[in-house]
């Protein structure tokens, strides 16, 4: 492949030289210059040993000091839902029912309209929209909209009409507010019926707004009640025809490893519900809810659990499951303890299994999850949207808000952390994740900004049971070019050491990402060799 008519995809069997830079590596800490050869890390040092390596068939650039690491991972996103935000409605920042109802009006005679993010907690009328006030707004068409945490929903009558059998489900409510089974039911439906070449749309936005951001690879999680099998393929397919960032995927669906397989996924794992979200207080908890006097509810049993490990073992792939609540994590981890029992410790360790979200944590469930080398897919902007003592978290749950998201204590206790966004629960902004962790809101849970970016780079890659996220010789050259201020090595407690007048801690630094500092800004992603986006700032091309 050659230089596409838009400047962004090139040859991955081209030589490239980058030469002048900060370079994030263990290999050299003190490394200006690499090269990319063969869709591979060729070659890492200084400027002047670079020198012999200029020829005819190489491409030399000039990185004017920019600073280059390896691409991000997000660990966790719907690929197709996303890209439905930019093109659907947006209503993450609706103050009330007005706002919504006027997007919808605004979006008449679109087809199906397919909206994403309210959150009543906060309006005047503290609740969601009726299936009446949207039969208005829409002048009676087909509506749907998804709560900011997308487990409850809220239709409008013409659609629930097109699905009479959400009556006789759990979480059915006639007022067309859809939690649990019903709300799960209808999202699969509205999803599987997306025309083609909007569903292809949607999922070419979001892999090249990844790319934009400096991810190199994401983990879609799908599954019959989060997307369908069509939407997984077609991202699939998508992602083998054009260049962007990698695709692996999950099929949430209990003892279904051959569908799995079928679909190219590297797991039965992802979004298989043991539980729900905080937010729709449907996450399964010991203990009711501070403001509401339900516990929850849990969807699997520890003896599913158990036998969905089994069943992975067997088929030698992956197993995971969503899970939320301290309950939840009860039954998904006796059923890890079953499946040990059943077949092995060390077998159903050897799966590199993973649990989603993990949030409300006990001291005993993360050494269960150590000692099986389960790993955890979390999401930092969780806590940066909903954690404190006056978030959403401490809302809902009273003083249990402390325990939610306790990255310190599961990285020290031997979990291995993956980073992800849940996009389109959070933005697609990976140096956002990395300060959210490194600026937790629970005293003693956060992490350094170095094993923040392990776990939303390296991290990513342990996730599916593969090797990445190291710029060293030899590995898959998936990297990134930022415009980036000072650099530095920071502890949790904020301590900072400027890199350049400290060589003899010979690490390799990070930028700043305190409080009021700038992002870096992406100049270019680069998958095993091949740029997928570029703004053209780097001289030398």
């Amino acid at each position: 492949m050659r230089t596409s008519t838009d400047g962004v995809a090139q040859d991955s069997q081209r030589r490239t030289l980058y030469l002048g830079g900060r370079l994030y590596t263990p290999t050299d800490p003190f490394a200006t210059a690499m090269l990319v050869a063969d869709g591979v890390v060729a070659w890492l040092g200084s400027d002047g040993a670079a020198e012999v390596m200029r020829d005819i068939g190489t491409t030399v650039v000039d990185l004017d000091g920019a600073l280059v690491t390896p691409a991000f991972v997000d660990a966790h996103l719907h690929t197709t839902a996303t890209g439905m935000v930019e093109l659907g409605l947006d209503l993450t920042d609706t103050q009330n029912l007005a706002e919504v109802l006027d997007a919808v009006r605004s979006r008449v005679g679109a087809g199906v309209i397919i909206g994403y993010g309210w959150d009543e907690r906060s309006w005047p009328e503290a609740r969601p929209p009726t299936s009446a006030e949207l039969d208005r707004a829409g002048y009676g068409g087909a509506v749907f909209l998804d709560r900011a945490d997308v487990h409850s929903s809220v239709a409008s009558s013409s659609l629930l009409a097109a699905l009479p059998e959400l009556r006789e489900m759990d979480g059915y409510d006639s007022s067309g507010w859809l939690r649990h089974e019903a709300h799960d039911y209808a999202r699969a439906a509205v999803y599987a019926e997306l025309p083609a070449e909007l569903r292809a749309q949607a999922q070419r936005w979001t892999r090249a707004e990844a790319a934009r951001y400096g991810i190199g690879a994401i983990h879609e999680i799908g599954g019959p009640s989060i997307s369908s099998h069509p939407d997984v393929s077609a991202l699939m397919s998508l992602a083998a025809a054009e260049p962007g960032p990698e695709v692996i995927a999950y099929w949430g669906e209990l003892s279904a490893g051959s569908r799995a397989l079928e679909l190219g996924c590297a797991g039965a794992a992802g979004d298989l519900y043991i539980d729900g979200t905080v937010g729709s207080h449907t996450a399964a908890l010991r203990e009711p809810y501070a403001d509401n006097p339900t516990a929850g509810y849990t969807y699997v049993t520890a003896a599913q659990v158990r036998d969905h490990v089994v069943h992975c073992a067997e088929a030698n792939i992956q197993a995971g499951f969503h899970v939320i609540g301290d309950a939840a994590l009860d039954t998904v981890l006796a059923g890890f303890v079953e499946a040990g029992e059943a077949i092995g410790a060390d077998r159903v360790r050897a799966g590199g299994h993973r649990l989603e979200h993990v949030e409300l944590v006990r001291p005993e469930h993360i050494s269960v999850m150590a000692d099986f080398g389960i790993i955890a897919s979390v999401q930092p902007r969780f806590d940066e949207e909903w954690g404190g003592p006056d978030g959403m978290y401490a809302e809902r749950l009273g003083d249990r808000w402390q325990s939610m998201n306790p990255f310190a204590a599961m990285q020290a206790g031997g979990v291995v952390l993956a980073f992800g966004s849940d996009s389109p629960v959070t933005s697609l902004d990976p140096w956002q994740a990395v300060r959210a962790a490194a600026q937790h809101r629970t005293p003693g849970q956060a992490l350094s900004v170095r094993a923040a970016f392990s776990a939303h780079t390296r991290g990513g890659w342990r996730a599916a049971g593969l090797a990445g996220g190291v710029l060293e010789p030899g590995a898959p050259a998936s990297l990134a070019v930022w415009r980036a201020d000072e650099l530095v090595v920071a502890a949790p407690d904020g301590r900072v050491s400027a890199w350049s007048t400290d060589p003899r801690s010979a690490t390799p630094g990070l930028p700043v990402l305190t409080d009021g500092a700038p992002s870096p800004v992406c100049l270019r992603t680069v998958v095993r060799g091949t740029t997928v986006y570029d703004v053209g700032a780097l001289a030398g091309d």
